[in-house]
């Protein structure tokens, strides 16, 4: 249950070979080393921030390893895109096209960036020598974290080594643990997590890990668990439990109008379970990848190509292509929420049309586009607004800079959750239903849309759906470019190759062992016992 920390292993190592005996034996002047660090509160608090540091990282290691783009672009609702060579970022290239290979170097800094932040969360939970109220709750906090890497692990690598403790470069001797031994941890960490955490947080406390994203995170563990159990009720049960205490406990709320979510400049609001805090404050630059504050998604997810002169949206590198497939999903009364999440070209000369503005006469310049995944179709989440012109304060590359945050768990998702937790358990469906209706509502707009929905007892009259196949419709819908649909489909045995009809190349690349992604050689070679994929044996 052991990893090797490939930072720890280049400073030792660099120190080592790089340094004259006489420089190793000089004291550090005005420097912190672990021996007399964590002596105060304020000291376990900065290496509570480093330990979320690895959260928020959009580029590690010279990659762009966003977990939202990894997990959109590998299912049925987007392509990699990028520009006309087809082969811009050839490792997402790789990975959209199921070409998966150990040599991946976006893949191996996927892995290690949640491995460097349980790490780091790890310090905060073992060396800190005294107590104090404060530490108790950085402590919890780094459980939560700890929590949160792991399943992020889990979910795109299969059961993968449990990291409980902070590690020598010695500790290389690694091997994957069980499901069940991955899961026991996660769920450990949070229980523990949960008893300490406050219920509410401060404005000044945005972003931090609080009983209610907790709790939400323990409620989407055990679903995925109980998926991969083949539907166990009792932990589907578990799962209700915990959802349903962020329910009652009043804090969250839908926002009225779904468009505000994504509209510029909007942090922190009351449908934010947990999200993962961007800024503008620091000069990011591409001199320090993991130094990047700001949300590279933006600047990377944006219509690449489009016309200067368009009045709301700067062109972007035009990755994270929806696919035709996606626009389509949407049922002919759900417009307003696919206009949210999937902008056709159409819908951009219409912006330009109605704004009056001259000298657009090509909206999108397709000769910049890669001409594999284009579809006409542009991700509307995260938006490259040209309201971010002058909004990089203190200097730094402004294609870094952007301070968009990334909804890690919404309101919307937690009522879903519970709907499908109630209806696969031994709870009610007629209180799934209801919770349904609240997010139905909701998506379908404000003004003379308000109250104008079906409802999910409708929908199940009408096309002949199960309650089921309604909540799987509405988590697809709602969260359409967020990042959950890859993990939905393989955590509910739906992954295949039938996914991708239309797409000769990738469905006839996806196999089974797709479903993960592969451990890289540099990882295994140091760890014989460290397979590439997960072996059948481990989902127990």
């Amino acid at each position: 249950m052991k990893i090797k920390n490939y930072i720890f292993l280049a400073v030792l190592f660099l120190c080592f070979f790089g340094c004259s005996k006489e420089d190793l034996e000089v004291d550090p002047v005005n420097e912190f080393l672990s021996e007399n660090f964590y002596q105060t509160d304020e000291q376990v608090f900065s290496a509570l921030v480093a330990a979320y540091d690895p959260m928020g990282w959009t580029m590690a290691f010279g990659q762009w390893v966003s977990e939202v783009m990894f997990n959109e672009i590998r299912s049925d609702n987007a392509n990699a895109g990028g520009d006309a060579s087809d082969n811009d970022q050839p490792g997402w290239q790789e990975f959209d096209d199921f070409r998966n290979t150990n040599t991946n170097t976006v893949i191996q800094a996927m892995y290690r960036r949640f491995y460097i932040g349980i790490f780091r969360a790890n310090l905060v939970l073992e060396k800190p020598e005294f107590t104090s109220a404060a530490v108790d709750r950085y402590q919890a906090e780094a459980k939560f974290l700890r929590a949160y890497y792991h399943f992020e692990l889990f979910k795109h690598f299969g059961p993968i080594p449990v990291v409980t403790e902070v590690l020598t470069p010695e500790d290389i001797d690694l091997s994957r643990n069980t499901m069940t031994e991955v899961f026991q941890a996660i769920e450990s960490d949070l229980l523990d997590a949960i008893n300490i955490l406050p219920i509410s947080l401060s404005s000044s406390e945005a972003g931090r890990a609080s009983k209610g994203s907790a709790q939400a995170l323990l409620g989407k563990v055990y679903m995925y668990w109980a998926d991969l159990k083949d539907d166990d009720v009792a932990t589907f049960d578990k799962a209700a439990s915990q959802l349903q205490d962020v329910v009652q406990s009043g804090i969250y709320f839908l926002e009225d109008d779904m468009a505000s979510l994504y509209a510029f400049g909007l942090k922190n609001p009351g449908e934010s379970v947990f999200e993962i805090q961007k800024t503008n404050l620091y000069p990011s630059d591409w001199g320090w990848f993991e130094g990047i504050e700001g949300n590279g998604m933006v600047q990377l997810c944006g219509i690449r190509g489009l016309c200067s002169e368009h009045p709301e949206y700067e062109a972007g590198w035009g990755f994270m292509m929806p696919t035709e497939g996606l626009y389509n999903f949407f049922l002919s009364d759900d417009n307003y929420r696919r206009s949210l999440s999937v902008i056709s070209d159409a819908d951009l000369a219409q912006d330009i049309e109605d704004a009056g503005v001259s000298g657009c006469d090509i909206v999108v310049d397709v000769t910049q586009v890669n001409p594999v995944d284009y579809t006409g179709y542009w991700q509307g989440k995260y938006l490259n607004y040209k309201a971010y012109e002058g909004n990089n304060v203190n200097g730094g590359d402004p294609n870094l800079t952007k301070d968009d945050n990334i909804y890690s768990i919404r309101y919307a998702d937690v009522l879903l959750m519970l709907s499908e937790c109630l209806n696969r358990g031994s709870g009610s469906d007629s209180e799934a239903m209801a919770y349904i209706d609240q997010v139905r509502e909701r998506a379908a707009g404000p003004g003379d849309n308000a109250g104008n929905f079906r409802t999910a007892s409708q929908l199940m009259s009408d096309e002949g759906w199960s309650l089921l196949e309604v909540i799987r419709y509405e988590r697809r819908a709602e969260f359409a470019m967020e990042g959950d649909r890859w993990f939905d489909l393989v955590r509910s045995g739906r992954a295949s190759a039938d996914l991708f009809e239309g797409d000769a190349l990738r469905q006839g690349n996806f196999a089974d062992v797709h479903l993960w992604l592969p451990i890289s050689l540099e990882e295994t070679s140091v760890a014989p016992n460290l397979t590439e994929y997960p072996d059948a044996s481990l989902f127990q």
